[in-house]
């Protein structure tokens, strides 16, 4: 595997073993063997790791497929997969409503990670899991497309540099824009479900904008502060306003969940490109 990556117009000067291990996370193993195998170039010249890089060089790295695990998954159907964009690194991918994300099972064929598996095959490439959608839920969801850059996207969920906005429509007449901070557990009773736990839960914070309000229904924008399972169908059932189709958490009859991943802002990781992804159609015009 071999990645040339140009250092775009904001890269600090550093060394190339800082830019490795600070920048772009690869795992101190990989780092030894692109070191002792001598499978770093800078500008298409044999690199040690004490020099510089600047903006605008060009970066190589020739990776050996022994040195990152892969585990191997069935390949599903491809013309399932709708990308939003897509470059040697990343793609985003619309999902579909009633598609688990991946597999639980070895022999899962099914999923969407089948089927991107699939549709990447044909490049010669594979799909690395960075974050999930409910099976029920639809939208915008982030794959990764190498071992590489895998972590660093990692890290920039973790530090909330990847803003993901849905679209929820709920039960009632939901009047303000408002917050929910309640934290959660798990369901003692129900291994499915999640439940408000106020003592013994883990920190759940949802931001509620209301974009419209109907005789029955509520239009809303849902943005997480934290990435709870199941974290928007919980706080929002516990507040009198669940999730029109939620087959868990309310028992009114709907076509399906209607929660959407309708919109994701984030940096690239190599290009530093702002990037701003729209799944459409969404829940409303």
């Amino acid at each position: 595997m071999e990645y040339s990556i140009t250092l775009p117009a904001s890269q600090q000067p550093m060394t190339i073993r800082d830019l490795l291990e600070k920048e772009w996370l690869v795992p101190r193993k990989v780092r030894h063997f692109l070191r002792i195998r001598k499978n770093v170039l800078l500008n298409n010249e044999l690199a040690m790791f004490h020099q510089e890089v600047h903006a605008g060089d060009t970066l190589t790295l020739r990776l050996e497929e022994t040195d990152y695990t892969y585990q191997e998954i069935h390949l599903g159907n491809k013309k399932n997969i709708h990308p939003l964009f897509e470059d040697e690194h990343i793609i985003l991918v619309n999902k579909p409503a009633g598609v688990k994300t991946h597999p639980n099972q070895p022999d899962e064929t099914e999923t969407l990670l089948n089927d991107l598996a699939a549709y990447l095959a044909e490049k010669n490439q594979r799909g690395y899991v960075v974050h999930r959608l409910d099976k029920e839920t639809s939208g915008v969801i982030l794959f990764a497309k190498n071992p590489l850059v895998l972590p660093i996207l990692g890290r920039l969920l973790e530090q909330k540099a990847i803003y993901r906005r849905y679209q929820a429509v709920v039960w009632g007449k939901l009047n303000n824009d408002t917050t929910i901070h309640k934290k959660m557990g798990r369901d003692r009773h129900d291994r499915r479900k999640r439940v408000i736990d106020e003592r013994k839960g883990k920190t759940a914070i949802t931001h509620v904008e209301v974009h419209a309000v109907h005789q029955k229904t509520s239009e809303i924008y849902c943005v997480l502060d934290t990435g709870r399972t199941h974290q928007i169908r919980v706080h929002l059932a516990s507040v009198g306003h669940p999730i029109v189709g939620d087959p868990l958490y309310q028992t009114k009859n709907g076509p399906r969940l209607l929660l959407h991943a309708y919109e994701m802002f984030l940096v690239h990781p190599f290009t530093k490109e702002q990037m701003h992804i729209v799944a459409t159609p969404g829940l409303w015009e």
